[in-house]
């Protein structure tokens, strides 16, 4: 392959910027731009180390001092000939270095190369391709350890077993027919079944954690709504750390939603701050009021805080309804730092109701107010057992495939349970196997794989 160069620390000035670049021919190519201060190319370099020197511009002059390193081939990242340049991170020397390496005959990568060709080189499968990206962006330290773990094969380690027991029967079925006069034992029925039933199992236990998958990579989109002056907007501020919302003591001042990101009990939440939900005649608050609406309907946790200061009323009791359609919603009693100590009030909710996930009393502003809510909030979502920490499926793409291969085994069970011959059960089995295939990316499409890669940023 041609060799591809890249700035890997992004366009920011940082302290550190890192140039990569990889393929056959590199370290000659490299030498072109840099100059050891010991004297001896960079081929000649001990790998794996790094050896202080000079950068060149295309004219040859000096542009920074900093280190260089040689990966080769075909233990390297990308399982070939490889090379970082390490100075100082001015976007102008790392222009002008990049520049020097296209002068030298390298070209710019493309968005996600790197990883792309140790894909393809077999230093990676398409399960741990994925989780560099679920790495880079990661937002919680559950969702950073599971694509860490993904990226050491945590996931292609679940899935082996699976292929190598529909493998072992197809091969042997196809070995007998197509080698009849050689000593192999026909496949039985009793052994088709056994790895059928164990490939369900296995495909069944892996899509039971998408949903803790979805949770960890894309976090739960969460609806807080209450009436106006209820402390929605101090709630989003609490939990994001400062003033993303507007607070005043008139309400109706929030009228359009208001969205952040933060972390609740270990769980990344994609806040919605609602309009206060009242009847109003203010055209543009009925607007903001229907946006609310809105939210809910598309929210799988709602937050429905009560003024703990006020008497419950009748709005009150309209938003716990609207709350109850939501796959998960809390009822908080807010603004316990204004009650009595121990004084909290219990809603009465009609008989054969679906009650909340939690009830609790919390506090925007006062130290620790936040706890019940990040109990709750860690109880509802839970992270699973540690021990499944990259063996989580994450991404749709990953999860359709996992389908299609438990639904084509399914089907392979049903064909041998109604007495088909074994050719036309291995028929499905094979179905499965290619959806394993593209899942781990065997069998993936040039278009798939191509849209995956065209995710990530240039220089990984």
């Amino acid at each position: 392959m041609d060799v591809i160069a890249a700035v890997a620390t992004g366009s920011a000035v940082t302290a550190i910027g890192i140039v990569r670049v990889s393929g056959e021919g590199c370290a000659a190519l490299c030498d072109r731009v840099f100059r050891a201060a010991n004297g001896k190319p960079l081929a000649d370099q001990p790998p794996r180390r790094m050896v202080f020197g000079e950068m060149l511009d295309r004219e040859g002059r000096v542009i920074d001092r900093g280190l260089a390193v040689r990966f080769p081939g075909p233990n390297s990242y990308t399982g070939e000939e490889s090379a970082e340049f390490h100075c100082h991170g001015s976007p102008v020397v790392l222009r002008e270095l990049l520049s020097a390496l296209f002068a030298a005959g390298a070209r710019q990568a493309g968005p996600g190369e790197f990883t792309k060709r140790a894909f393809l080189n077999g230093r990676m499968d398409l399960t741990e391709a994925e989780a560099v990206i679920d790495l880079i962006n990661a937002e919680t330290a559950a969702a950073a350890r599971n694509a860490a773990a993904q990226l050491d094969g945590g996931l292609r380690r679940k899935l082996e077993p699976i292929q190598d027991a529909l493998l072992e029967v197809s091969s042997r079925f196809y070995a007998v027919v197509d080698y009849p006069d050689e000593d192999i034992e026909d496949v039985r029925p009793e052994e088709i079944a056994a790895a059928l039933t164990s490939a369900a199992s296995g495909l069944g236990a892996l899509l039971a954690t998408a949903g803790r998958g979805r949770v960890l990579k894309n976090g739960v989109r969460t609806a807080i709504v209450g009436r106006p002056n209820a402390g929605k907007s101090s709630l989003l501020n609490a939990l994001a750390g400062y003033d993303r919302a507007i607070v005043t003591d008139i309400p109706g001042t929030t009228r359009d939603t208001v969205e952040e990101s933060a972390v609740c009990g270990g769980v990344l939440l994609r806040l919605i701050d609602t309009a206060g939900i009242r009847a109003t005649d203010d055209p543009v608050e009925k607007l903001g009021v229907e946006r609310s609406r809105q939210a809910v309907a598309s929210a799988e946790l709602v937050i429905a805080l009560i003024d703990g200061t006020g008497d419950v009323t009748e709005e009150d009791r309209e938003i716990l309804e609207l709350a109850r359609t939501a796959p998960h919603y809390i009822v908080a009693e807010s603004k316990n730092d204004l009650l009595p100590p121990g004084e909290a009030r219990v809603l009465s909710l009609p008989r054969g109701v679906r009650g909340p996930d939690a009830y609790l009393s919390l506090s925007s502003v006062a130290p620790g107010g936040l706890r019940l809510l990040e109990e709750a909030v860690a109880r509802i979502f839970p992270a699973g057992d540690p021990g499944e920490a990259g063996g989580l499926l994450t991404d749709q793409r990953q999860e359709d495939a996992a389908r299609r291969a438990l639904d084509a085994v399914e089907r392979a069970k049903a064909a041998l349970d109604a007495g088909m011959t074994p050719d036309a059960v291995l028929t499905d089995a094979e179905e499965a196997l290619d959806a394993l295939g593209e899942l781990t990316g065997r069998t993936a499409k040039e278009e798939i794989v191509s849209r995956i890669f065209s995710r990530f940023c240039v220089g990984k």
